[in-house]
């Protein structure tokens, strides 16, 4: 199973374009997707109001690559209910299930309510936890998962009010760092390029993968490089040998 984190730069309101960014880094994917692969794309990759508009753009691009996509997120509104939502799905299209913003952000607050709907998944032989951006940063919902899982997935979209994106990586990535360590599992966040479009914030870029496995700190994270895309291999057998070290030593939660 192969990690393929984008970054790709988008533009807000303009799906053709974001679209476009989309497919130039999904057709740079060396030999192309694999069928187990799992392709993710950042919070709102895409702006679209009903579940059969998102349907009708994301079940084609998952067929298209060929593996698993991790579908980001869009505000749909349904009558009275308003949330920020999501699907994965299957190669072939078909959506595996569906997940929610539990606790929207900043001035989201006043568009959509908090959702239900905790993203669990069971892809190949891998439990996948999906949180949608600022959800990440609550530990509280790592807990409320019926499964623990082995990898965690962020669609996220950041913003930052800093002159710089500075600020928000180094952020973002102590914050995957301390969830990979403390919690015994692989992190993987896709975002929008700092250079993308959107009115009055500016995006931060803060995509990358953390790997506590490892005994050199310096390589616990690995951003998205600037050709926008990063492709990992997580090593399942060595996060079940480092939680093992971990509980072994009492120092490690477990349910």
């Amino acid at each position: 199973m192969r990690i393929i984190l984008t970054q790709p730069t988008l533009t807000a309101f303009d799906n053709d374009r974001s679209m476009e960014a989309t497919q130039t880094l999904a057709a740079q994917v060396p030999e192309g997707c694999r069928h187990d692969d799992i392709l993710v794309l950042p919070e709102h990759a895409f702006f679209m109001q009903t579940q059969e508009e998102y349907l009708a753009v994301m079940q084609p691009l998952a067929r298209a690559c060929g593996c698993h996509v991790i579908g980001g997120s869009f505000h749909e509104i349904t009558g009275d209910v308003k949330r920020n939502t999501g699907a994965v799905f299957a190669p072939d299209g078909a959506v595996l299930g569906w997940y929610d913003k539990l606790r929207p952000y900043a001035d989201e607050r006043e568009r959509v309510q908090p959702g239900e709907r905790l993203g669990e998944f069971r892809i190949g032989d891998v439990n996948v936890l999906v949180l949608v951006c600022a959800d990440f940063w609550f530990s509280d919902l790592f807990m409320q998962a019926h499964r623990l899982p082995e990898l965690v997935l962020v669609p996220a979209l950041s913003v930052t009010r800093k002159p710089t994106p500075d600020y928000s990586r180094r952020l973002w990535r102590h914050l995957a760092i301390s969830r990979a360590y403390e919690f015994g599992v692989f992190t993987g966040i896709s975002d929008w390029a700092d250079a993308s479009s959107l009115p009055s914030l500016m995006t931060s870029g803060v995509g990358g993968f953390a790997d506590t496995t490892h005994t050199d700190p310096d390589t616990f994270y690995t951003p998205v490089p600037d050709s926008g895309m990063l492709i990992v291999e997580p090593d399942f057998d060595a996060l079940a040998r480092f939680r093992r070290d971990r509980g072994d030593r009492g120092f490690y939660w477990k349910r």
